[in-house]
């Protein structure tokens, strides 16, 4: 909710400096919808052009990201851990063999059970299962695992910032629309130019409306918008890096509880949870 309010408020600070300086919002009003046609409706065409029809049907996510937030909070981060405790607990005492059923089958797991909103989450579901698969056969040297996972979580974090990277692309190219809108406004006003001079100057001020809309879209809507995608972004791609983080450390040969130690320092200083909270969350899950 912040990016709306931030982003009223600077249509209130512009537009009310422009009042306040005696500026007449009349003209402006008159021609923002055709300048606004020009603009949109080329920034939309170019859109199209750009992306495939899957990436298309991802943006009403991406832009619920980018006014709900991040996904995954202080609360996921702490199930994640305690999913990926149990299931190396397990790995340790009963050795690797008897995860098979639950990286197999997890929507059939009892370990899964045990953490609904994970089971729901396909894709951290998926990950987790994946490379618990590939260490049950016997990939053994956690450089490689490490190299295999963080070139996978790589590659997925570059494709969820494509949709961020089309909009700032559409950021950079809305001065010039709103140019090529103030253009046909002259074309338009010097078609008329018998006519008095007040007629004349209104035309004139509605073709620079054209400049003016395209400035403001680029640096207070789709610039912030692209940039607070990106960081939105970023921060949930954390979430899959705990899981590379935890299972490299348990290839290392370490131990399940420093495993989640080591996961829970990977995690974001606004979500990471406190020592003894994950202390007493691997008390509680051991007894």
């Amino acid at each position: 909710m912040l990016f709306i309010g931030g982003l009223i408020f600077a249509f209130v600070c512009v537009f009310g400096s422009f009042t306040l300086s005696g500026g007449a919002l009349g003209p402006l009003l008159t021609s923002i919808p055709f300048e606004g046609l020009t603009i949109i409706g080329s920034s939309i065409g170019i859109f199209l052009m750009t992306n495939s029809f899957k990436t298309i049907k991802t943006l009403p996510r991406y832009l619920m990201l980018v006014f709900r937030g991040p996904s995954y909070g202080k609360q996921n981060y702490m199930d994640l851990l305690a999913l990926l405790y149990r299931l190396l607990r397990q790995a340790n005492m009963k050795g690797f063999t008897s995860l098979e059923d639950h990286f197999e089958s997890p929507m059939e797991s009892s370990i899964f059970d045990l953490s609904p909103r994970i089971k729901r989450d396909a894709r951290v579901r998926n990950l987790i299962c994946d490379y618990l698969r590939l260490i049950s056969m016997n990939l053994d040297e956690s450089y490689q695992l490490d190299e295999v996972m963080s070139e996978e979580l790589k590659k997925d974090l570059h494709e969820d910032l494509q949709m961020s990277e089309c909009i700032q692309s559409i950021a950079d190219a809305l001065p010039a629309l709103g140019i090529v809108a103030a253009v046909l406004g002259v074309i338009n006003t010097m078609s008329a130019i018998s006519k008095p001079p007040a007629i004349l100057g209104e035309m004139i001020a509605g073709a620079l409306v054209g400049t003016f809309l395209g400035v403001l879209c680029a640096y207070t809507v789709a610039g912030p918008l692209a940039t607070r995608m990106k960081t939105v972004v970023k921060l949930d791609n954390h979430y899959y890096n705990v899981v590379r983080t935890v299972l490299v450390s348990f290839v290392q040969g370490q131990p399940p509880q420093v495993c989640v130690e080591i996961g829970r320092k990977d995690i974001p200083k606004e979500f990471m949870p406190a020592f003894s909270e994950v202390d007493s969350m691997v008390s509680e899950l051991t007894r």
